[in-house]
């Protein structure tokens, strides 16, 4: 199954099982990419959320214009800053960011219990990085993508080139088959 992509400089469609690394400056506007990833062409879409809130993913969705009843938010901040939080169809938490498995097993679930055309955000692997560290965040990145192959559907991992070292950047872009570059005056470079 083919998704129709909506980012400048990149194919028209990208297949099933693609992960597409986002490789971003810190303060880099990647909220339109990711939101443009996510409206196209789509039945129902998971955004995995190590930086901000369930509360701030759906203000984003809804500032884009983007349809969340299509949203499935994974909340990976608010158990641990202790925010009040309720569990719905549409929203699910993990304990924290650095519960890679928890993320993994919740992304499983998404795929396995919805059916069409299905995307997947995870904003972002520098968080991941972050809170559990850079070979977690890899070895994570990589079973996500495992999943995004099994069940047809494709992925969108933001990963910021100011963090990293050229090291881990490289080590991360060799990961996956497609890498889109957002440079700090917004324009975009890709490799697919």
């Amino acid at each position: 199954m083919d998704y129709a992509l909506a980012i400048d400089n990149a194919p028209d469609s990208i297949p099933g099982g693609t992960g597409v690394l986002l490789l971003h400056p810190s303060i880099g506007e990647t909220d339109r990419i990711d939101t443009d990833f996510l409206k196209t062409d789509t039945d129902h879409f998971l955004v995995i959320s190590t930086r901000t809130t369930a509360r701030e993913v759906e203000q984003k969705l809804e500032h884009y214009d983007v349809d969340e009843s299509k949203a499935v938010v994974l909340d990976t901040l608010s158990v641990e800053r202790g925010y009040t939080r309720r569990r719905t169809d549409r929203v699910h938490y993990v304990s924290a960011p650095d519960d890679l498995d928890g993320i993994v097993a919740q992304t499983r679930d998404f795929l396995e219990s919805h059916e069409g055309k299905l995307r997947v955000s995870v904003d972002s692997v520098t968080e991941m990085a972050y809170y559990a560290d850079v070979d977690g965040a890899y070895e994570a990145s990589e079973r996500l993508l495992g999943l995004l192959d099994e069940h047809d559907a494709v992925g969108l991992f933001h990963l910021s080139n100011e963090v990293h070292d050229e090291e881990t950047i490289d080590r991360f872009r060799g990961l996956f088959d497609a890498v889109v570059e957002l440079d700090v005056d917004g324009s975009v470079e890709t490799e697919f």
